[in-house]
């Protein structure tokens, strides 16, 4: 009977181990299904949204019906919007502070996070402008580091009033070449400028500025062509004292005059890793659009890029650039400056999203 009682034993103890080992083998096998990056950001920047409204635009949900664009984009399956804002407004008040305070509210509201993108100027800033505020003029290198605190202090103080809490502020948009030229700009044709440390002092002081209204949220650093090698940018910026949580990127993968947009992707999945890895801070798309002339080429386009994305650990994200924008769409002050529309609009022309924002649900 003893002898008995330790075969039971060891019959029990052989089958606990092999019970241990399949269920170790099970958890294996789930690994690969479990989503790799949880906490992807979907998202869209719609600041004309507005005044899209404004002039009467509509939008169409899937079933055909009039609806909110807010609400569209939830549906669409996005979590998250970014708003531009502006110091004073070039065109009336769209994009300033009021503006920009009720669209938040709105996005607030439904509870889609919100990202604030200060351009720190009264009009478009990307690599080829970066000019300063009318009322900037003149301001000494001191006075400008100031007056970037106070505007980013006003901007999300009005914010906050209205109980809303950021998950993302961007300082600067796409700011390769610096900002507030010529006392941020990083380089010029004469090769005599090498700013990087006024730059790094005013990009600093929306940094310090976001911080001290919301100490939680993330702060990002943009600039354009995610597909370049753009580690030179970041090192340089880091050397002169520049700080950031996340980096940010905008893509734009149909745009280049001799790769194509496979290769476009692939280059940008490629930085975003890299960038990742070498700054350990995450990388947000923060802009992507792809030319709608053909709807299977750029549903095409946009599946590639957000199923690799999402497989990314070091991409947060993804935010597409005025979806919401169709028909020949324009805001009136581009018929003056003789300025075509924006042709990466993704929806369709009865007002409903085209199938390049599947890949968002």
């Amino acid at each position: 009977m003893k002898n008995m009682k330790w075969l039971i034993l060891a019959i029990i103890c052989s089958l606990g181990i092999i019970a241990c080992a399949n269920n170790n083998d099970s958890e294996e096998t789930k690994k690969p299904d479990e989503p790799v990056n949880s906490t992807f950001a979907k998202g869209a920047d719609i600041s004309w949204v507005t005044q899209m409204e404004n002039d009467g635009i509509i939008f169409k949900n899937s079933s055909n019906t009039n609806t909110d664009c807010f609400a569209l984009m939830k549906e669409i399956g996005m979590n998250a919007i970014r708003l531009r804002v502006w110091v004073d407004p070039k065109d009336a008040d769209w994009c300033g502070k009021t503006d920009v305070v009720n669209k938040a509210m709105r996005a607030h509201e439904l509870g889609l996070d919100v990202m604030i993108d200060f351009h720190y100027s009264d009009w478009w800033a990307d690599p080829g402008q970066q000019y300063k505020p009318a009322a900037w003029e003149g301001m000494t290198l001191t006075q400008l580091t100031s007056a970037i605190s106070s505007h980013t202090t006003d901007v999300l103080t009005a914010i906050k009033a209205k109980g809303i809490t950021p998950k993302w502020v961007q300082v600067g948009n796409e700011t390769r070449n610096g900002m507030l030229w010529p006392d941020g700009q990083l380089w010029n044709d004469n090769g005599d400028l090498n700013h990087w440390s006024q730059y790094a002092q005013m990009s600093n002081a929306g940094y310090n500025a976001a911080k001290n209204i919301f100490p939680n949220t993330i702060v990002i650093v943009h600039i354009d062509n995610g597909w370049e090698d753009n580690d030179w940018w970041f090192k340089d910026f880091k050397a002169a004292g520049g700080k950031w949580d996340m980096i940010g990127l905008s893509h734009y993968p149909q745009t280049h005059s001799t790769k194509g947009w496979n290769e476009m992707n692939t280059l940008c999945l490629n930085h975003i890793k890299s960038l990742g890895d070498t700054y350990g801070t995450p990388v947000m798309i923060c802009e992507i659009g792809t030319k709608q002339s053909n709807e299977a080429l750029a549903t095409q386009v946009m599946n590639d890029f957000m199923t690799k994305a999402k497989a990314l650990n070091q991409c947060a994200g993804v935010f597409y650039w005025e979806p919401q924008v169709y028909g020949g769409w324009k805001p009136a002050i581009y018929n003056t400056l003789g300025w075509n529309a924006y042709d990466m609009g993704a929806f369709k022309t009865n007002g409903q999203p085209s199938s390049a924002l599947n890949s968002f649900n």
